[in-house]
């Protein structure tokens, strides 16, 4: 989260990093709003209004289709008329959408001599205003402008804080409003209300609206503005994906930027914990095979501790929560000690691995079935009932397999799947030092033996591995016969 700039360091800022205009939004619920034109550009600011609760009024001889649409779309009125000045009495913004420079110039120049605000499509030259890439999550609007230099930057910027903000977003502030006035007399001490306000936001509040739960949102607001309990506290479980930061899902990095707590895993790279608020208390919980640092059954009493304290709790786990997560203990726990949770799904080493070597999990005539399965079962027992599934067409992406690796070969190739079946070994999965091995499965037998693949690895086996684009990676028997050679 970055710091707040002092008032310093913005009076040192160069005129290029300054700002060539003053954001604001103006009031026109009601108001009549005009657009002078007759086809697409008209159109497009049609639609943009339609977002308001503004009285349009098209003024245009002639319209196309396209604009007619949008004009019955969003009952705005028609004048067909050539454009003349009286047209902008009592307006309260005008926009020029005529595709012509000198009839733009026109309507803008009009618009000065009545003291309307204009606006001349592409051409911010003549502009008073610009409009900015509306994001609009009502009550709260987001507006985002190039100021004219850069239109399809600020879109793109658009589409990602359409994907950062909730649609239940415009629920919360609505339901903010409901408890505004009541706020304001239960609390007259101004940091007391900006503590319950900053606890609204982002707490059990926030999260229940979020997840749907509208009733149980307006029971923890009045709980929480009563002061007849703590905050509740809640635990999400949240897929960090297979480790590269920009495979992280939006919500998770909203989520990390609000958690108190973040409880991850060892495989979570430093860099995606980091992503989370600078002043939230990180715990670890690393587990990896062979050296658990804390018992499931700690962290799972952790996790409810903490939830208990009224803390918000990120529960960060490498991939997916619900494969190979032990989610499933977690969300038991959580259950039997009331404390309220949601589940953040994330990549799965699987698809990672996959994307990364462009493997085809599923193909058609080919193979119809996946399966996910680890090396061993719950009573370490290597590969106890998944091995006859090859047979049938289906893909087995093998997690955590690499010391078990010949005994899954053995055990395969006994129940009949044909010793040059297509394999293909990832480690590292979509971070930066990916490797991608390839060869058969009587090649798997290896793996355990080579000690410089000392990352966690995925085995996928199969025959849409064959269709892989696996021209560049290393032959999976390649450092073992090196080495046997120089010995």
């Amino acid at each position: 989260m970055a710091s707040r700039q002092t008032h310093t360091e913005i009076a040192q800022k160069k005129p290029e990093d300054r700002l060539d205009v003053f954001p604001a939004f103006m009031k026109v619920a009601g108001k009549r709003v005009v657009v002078v034109g007759r086809s697409g550009e008209a159109a497009a600011k049609v639609r943009l209004l339609g977002e308001t609760n503004a009285e349009i009024v098209v003024i245009g001889a002639e319209i196309d289709a396209e604009l007619q649409k949008a004009v019955d779309q969003f009952s705005a009125t028609h004048i067909a008329e050539d454009f003349k000045p009286k047209h902008l009495t009592g307006a309260a913004l005008v926009f020029s959408a005529r595709e012509d420079l000198a009839l733009d110039k026109a309507v803008i120049d009009a618009a000065r001599i009545l003291g309307v605000p204009a606006n001349a499509v592409d051409k911010p030259e003549l502009c008073d205003f610009y409009t900015g890439a509306l994001v609009n999550r009502a009550p709260i609007a987001v507006a985002i402008t190039s100021t004219g230099v850069g239109p399809v930057l600020a879109r793109h910027i658009r589409a990602r804080v359409e994907a950062m903000l909730p649609r239940s977003t415009g629920a919360l502030a609505r339901l903010a409003e409901g408890f505004r006035d009541a706020a304001a007399k239960i609390i007259s001490d101004g940091n007391l209300r900006r503590s319950f306000w900053a606890r609204f936001f982002s707490g059990s509040v926030a999260a229940n609206v979020y997840a749907g739960n509208g009733d149980t949102a307006r029971s923890e607001a009045q709980r929480l503005l009563n002061g007849l309990a703590d905050e509740s506290g809640f635990v999400w479980l949240v897929g960090a994906g297979p480790g590269a930061e920009d495979l992280l899902t939006l919500r998770a990095q909203r989520l990390l930027q609000e958690a108190d707590v973040i409880v991850h895993d060892a495989l979570v790279p430093a860099d995606v914990v980091a992503m989370g608020r600078r002043d939230a208390e990180r715990i670890s919980v690393g587990k990896r095979k062979g050296a658990h640092s804390v018992p499931q059954s700690e962290i799972c009493e952790l996790l409810v501790d903490l939830g208990g304290k009224g803390l918000k709790v990120v529960r960060l786990k490498a991939g997916d929560p619900m494969i190979f997560g032990r989610a499933a203990e977690e969300m038991e726990a959580l259950r039997a000690g009331g404390i309220g949770f949601e589940v953040v799904p994330g990549v799965t080493a699987a698809f990672a691995a996959a994307a990364s070597a462009q493997i085809p999990l599923t193909l058609r005539g080919v193979a119809s079935n996946l399966v996910f399965a680890t090396g061993h079962n719950a009573k370490s027992e290597t590969l106890p009932d998944w091995a006859g599934l090859a047979l049938k067409g289906a893909t087995v992406a093998v997690y955590m397999g690499r010391s078990v690796a010949a005994a899954v070969a053995e055990k395969m190739i006994g129940a009949g799947l044909s010793a040059t079946t297509p394999v293909a070994v990832i480690e590292n999965a979509a971070h930066p030092d990916e490797r991608q091995f390839s060869g058969s499965l009587s090649d798997l037998a290896v793996l355990e033996n080579r000690s410089e693949i000392d990352g966690p690895v995925l085995i996928v086996i199969g025959e849409a591995v064959g269709h892989a684009a696996l021209e560049t990676a290393e032959p999976l028997a390649q450092g073992v016969s090196a080495r046997v050679a120089a010995a």
